[in-house]
């Protein structure tokens, strides 16, 4: 059952940082700026996770960190589940999102959204004997499609498949052991995490790349929030013009990296 963020969120890691920016509550003093509160689900690798000692890991974690030395302001990290996170960000309860978030029409009208970090793509893990070749063949008779709540792949199926028959489920791993069983007939999800969950499962699955659509993600502020908004987009910059992209791309995902560019299937980072 998908836990109401206000149940689930906690508090699991607080790092202070000391850095040049100056993106502080004015309510406080100076010497002691308010935490950079920053929200994502930590059940997303290699971006959002838990390490080896429970603690918070991955590329958006690393990210949260620097952009909180950027800014100069110690950092907290809340896990929340991916479909309340807008609506703590709305509330208060968070500072910014920073949990592999794709930047759409829809969520654009509810917050504020930094520069794009990363394109990825919609698509596909099917049975390894399966026919299905592209998202055209989801559209017959008879097929079911897994997707993850709140996420562009259920919002894709939903525009698109209006009448297949779709599983709607809590996380990505039970979306997966759909297709391994062989109750859905294909998992629409991102690229990375697909190419991840066919390692897993290599001997009965088989992904399709390929994407259906491209996306980018971003990083979530509040619409309000105009000077925050501003800083983030210079972090993002100074961060990419450092190469610190690469470095985070060659520590967490250096497999993926090399076996993209072996099916020709563009990398994210840019």
């Amino acid at each position: 059952m998908v836990r109401k963020w206000i149940e689930g969120a906690s508090v699991l890691v607080a790092v202070l940082l000391a850095g040049c920016g100056n993106e502080t509550d004015p309510s406080t003093d100076a010497a002691q700026p308010s935490p950079l509160r920053v929200g994502m689900e930590l059940a997303y690798p290699p971006f959002e996770m838990r390490g080896p000692d429970n603690e918070p890991d991955g590329i958006s974690v690393r990210m949260a960190e620097d952009l909180g030395e950027f800014l100069g302001r110690p950092v907290e990290i809340y896990d929340i589940p991916f479909d309340g996170i807008i609506a703590a960000l709305r509330s208060g309860k968070i500072d910014v999102t920073i949990s592999s978030m794709t930047r759409t029409e829809e969520r654009a009208r509810a917050i504020a959204f930094s520069d794009h970090y990363v394109t990825n793509g919609l698509c596909m893990l099917v049975a390894k004997d399966s026919a299905i070749e592209s998202a055209d063949d989801l559209k017959e008779d008879g097929v079911r499609v897994a997707v993850k709540i709140g996420t562009t792949g259920q919002q894709w199926a939903d525009r698109n498949l209006p009448e297949a028959d779709k599983v709607v489920l809590d996380s990505a791993a039970t979306c997966v052991l759909e297709v391994v069983q062989g109750k859905a007939d294909a998992f629409i999800y991102d690229q990375i995490s697909i190419y991840r969950h066919w390692k897993s499962h290599s001997d009965v699955t088989r992904p399709i790349l390929e994407p259906i659509r491209q996306e980018s993600w971003a990083i979530g502020l509040r619409q309000e929030d105009a000077k925050l908004l501003e800083n983030v987009n210079r972090f993002l910059a100074d961060y990419r013009a450092a190469g610190r992209f690469d470095e985070l791309a060659e520590r967490y995902m250096a497999e993926e990296k090399a076996a993209f560019e072996e099916r020709g299937v563009p990398f994210i980072f840019h």
